[in-house]
């Protein structure tokens, strides 16, 4: 094998380790199973193959299409972060196939986006500002903070961390929960609540 043929399967096996680096490395804990792993290290190398197989073969092309039409997921995709990833390993092998300068673009772009926008959020935090809210259902890591009082916190209403607010009439009690990706800053947050007198209990789940 010459370096021309080396060249597209070393830069599919880094796409791949890289996107699951760089999702992990943000906060993205569903890309960190093995499912998740394997599908990431071998779907760039399909498409390659696929793609190497079918390419100036218009007969093979129809019947691939064909072929794969078929195929159903049965478990839905539950991430549009995750289904866009799914099509960036995909187009990865495709323009390994084709000209490995686009295959290195594609890395570096959507390396240089993950990390980006997680940056973003970064920075907008230190100015009390959001870029993007926090969601149970995208797999991200979170600090959970649950807090108990007879009286409305206005504190807590205007966080920017707040996911649930729960009011229990007959019990005469406010409930409220907040998520963090930062475990020092449940903490400084702690610490302002527990010097209100109307909480009556707080909860703590660390991940």
């Amino acid at each position: 094998m010459d370096i021309e043929e080396v060249l597209p399967l070393v830069l599919l096996l880094a796409g791949g380790l890289s996107f699951r680096f760089a999702l992990t490395l943000t906060g993205q804990n569903w890309a960190q199973t093995y499912q998740q792993t394997v599908a990431f290290l071998v779907l760039p190398f399909i498409t390659y193959i696929i793609t190497k197989t079918i390419s100036g073969n218009i007969a093979l092309s129809l019947g691939m299409i064909g072929a794969m039409s078929i195929v159903r997921f049965r478990n839905p995709v539950k991430s549009a972060l995750e289904l866009v990833m799914y099509f960036a390993l995909i187009t990865l092998g495709i323009t390994a196939s084709v000209r490995t300068k686009w295959a290195i673009q594609l890395i570096l772009i959507t390396l240089g986006i993950i990390v980006g926008v997680k940056l973003v959020q970064t920075i907008s935090k230190k100015f009390n500002k959001s870029f993007y809210n926090l969601s149970f259902n995208e797999g991200v890591s979170l600090h959970m903070i649950e807090v108990h009082s007879s009286e409305k916190i206005e504190m807590i209403e205007k966080s920017q961390n707040l996911k649930v607010i729960l009011n229990l009439p007959n019990q005469n009690e406010f409930v409220y929960r907040l998520a963090f990706e930062n475990k020092m800053q449940l903490e400084s947050v702690k610490e302002q609540l527990e010097k209100i007198k109307s909480i009556n209990k707080i909860d703590i789940n660390y991940v």
